[in-house]
């Protein structure tokens, strides 16, 4: 993407630094996330950033190897944003002062009041008499340096927005990312414009750019992709296929524990619609005999991570002259896997995917995908012309059903569980609500109850109906649907599902909870 015009974040730690990018790429403004121990003069020069931003992030300036940018940055010439600590580290910097704490600390909604002074970083702010704003800092920046003027104040934060016009840096104490900042998005509008930036930064772009990317890559060899029938899979797919045609085979591995006519729909989709050659690799007897007896949800997803590697090299290994691997990387992982300290993060639960294949096989990456956030891939889908009911459909987890069959896996249980997925769905469909659900399914429980239907006994499973709204799955609130729905829902699967008699909705958030059940 070097023709791009980039913008560079300098990554200090923050637990929102993702969110930046995202409001950044709204604007069609192509950005990079670097941890600031990997932005050196040699990684300044290579970029050639646009403009900069500095994260926020837990550190303290006074801590011994605080996080900092290089020095050169502030002698390189171009706008620059400080949030947060980011403000505290220029300020630190460039001959103001920072203090600790002293009862002036802020953690959530504050509101910052402006001063006479005018700058065009608050066009379309303070159309009252105050904005409101998400705070979350100890440290406090008490003296301004020189050059710099105040625009903003809170009540424990009297230079909650400073700028130094002349020399184009900006600085705030506040998070302008977060949806609790709403007039967020217009103040990073107004820096991207003082920044010169176009918004050249494009669906169509990036679909020209990915093409002769991969073309550039490949040559005639041969291209693998493992093909889940999931989004990010897909578009990567149809993507490369475009870009060389019949030297890409793509393996669906159909570990039977899809959706109700998925495989189908995945296999025709394809062959008929993209002619992209297709091994259908209907494994599922195998995956289902390994998990008989299984009940441990970890061990669950170690089987069949491990399975699919096997049966994928299995089929992979007979295209001949085959050099490259095709995967579905998206940018959130590839930032995930540069983290800000470098120490390993807690394993909530393991992920699904062809890790370790590229090294086993002896192949090459090819990831087209991996500058891209989850709704920029939905747009490049659009882009390259997929169908809209494709592009839209809810994520589905890797070990599939498997993770929603809490306790042990039977046929019978997934078969209930089909069924009474396809009617929730079907439901969400039929109201109109699909497109604003981030994730809908059910999970049928571990437990039977007892119930009476037709004046007869019966003692059958109850199921779980989870429904969230998201919007990149890091956090995920409940969806609010009314009780009408849920009841027209709930009788709705007691009657066209024989196995379940109870049916009950989950309304935990994320956190505490996670999305899938297992």
């Amino acid at each position: 993407m070097t023709h791009h015009a980039r913008l560079l974040i300098i990554d200090f730690g923050s637990q929102v630094t993702q969110l930046i990018a995202r409001r950044l790429r709204e604007l069609s403004v192509y950005c990079e996330i670097h941890p600031f121990n990997k932005v050196t003069d040699a990684f300044l020069a290579d970029f050639a950033p646009k403009a900069v931003i500095l994260s926020g992030g837990p550190a303290s300036v006074f801590a011994d190897g605080a996080p900092m940018p290089p020095a050169s940055l502030w002698d390189y010439g171009v706008p620059i944003l400080g949030i947060c600590y980011g403000q505290q580290v220029m300020m630190h910097c460039l001959g103001g002062h920072v203090e600790r704490g002293h009862g002036t600390a802020e953690f959530g909604r504050a509101f910052v009041t402006p001063t006479p002074a005018k700058t065009d970083l608050l066009d379309g702010w303070f159309q009252t008499d105050r904005e409101q704003v998400w705070m979350s800092h100890g440290d406090h920046v008490s003296k301004i340096a020189p050059g710099f003027e105040v625009y903003g104040t809170s009540p424990n934060a009297p230079f909650a927005i400073i700028a130094d016009p002349a020399r184009r840096f900006y600085a705030v104490q506040f998070h302008p990312e977060v949806h609790h900042t709403p007039n967020g998005a217009k103040f990073y509008e107004n820096f991207i414009r003082i920044a010169g930036f176009t918004g050249d930064w494009t669906m169509g772009a990036y679909r020209e750019d990915a093409i002769a990317k991969i073309k550039q890559q490949v040559g005639d060899k041969r291209v693998i992709c493992g093909l889940s029938g999931g989004v990010d899979s897909s578009v990567a797919a149809v993507l490369i296929h475009e870009a060389i045609g019949d030297q890409l085979t793509c393996v669906f591995v159909d570990h039977g524990l899809l959706r109700e006519n998925e495989a189908a729909e995945v296999v025709k989709m394809f062959t008929e619609n993209y002619k992209i050659p297709l091994i259908h690799a209907d494994e599922s007897e195998l995956f289902l005999g390994k998990l008989n007896g299984v009940s441990d949800p970890e061990t669950k997803r170690k089987i069949i991570g491990g399975l699919f590697i096997d049966v994928f090299q299995k089929y992979a290994n007979g295209i001949e002259g085959a050099e490259f691997l095709a995967q579905g990387t998206l940018y959130p992982d590839v930032i995930e896997s540069v983290s800000f300290s470098g120490g390993p993060s807690v394993t909530i639960k393991s992920h699904h995917n062809v890790g370790g294949l590229p090294e086993k096989m002896g192949l090459k990456l090819v990831e087209p995908l991996r500058e891209l956030f989850k709704d920029e891939v939905r747009a490049l889908g659009r882009e390259l012309g997929l169908p809209a009911s494709f592009i839209g459909r809810h994520p589905f987890p890797g070990p599939g059903l498997a993770i929603r069959c809490p306790g042990e896996i039977t046929i019978e249980k997934l078969e209930i569980l089909k069924k009474a997925d396809a009617v929730f769905i079907d439901q969400i469909r039929k109201h109109g609500l699909y497109d604003d659900i981030w994730q809908a399914f059910v999970a049928i429980l571990p437990v039977r109850t007892v119930g009476v239907m037709g004046d007869a006994r019966t003692y059958d499973f109850a199921c779980a109906l989870r429904a969230v709204t998201s919007v990149d799955g890091m956090t995920a609130d409940y969806y609010p649907f009314t009780h009408d729905f849920l009841g027209e829902t709930a009788t709705r699967i007691i009657n066209e599902v024989q196995g379940i008699n109870r049916v009950t909705y989950d309304i935990t958030s994320k956190p505490p909870g996670t999305i899938e059940w297992e």
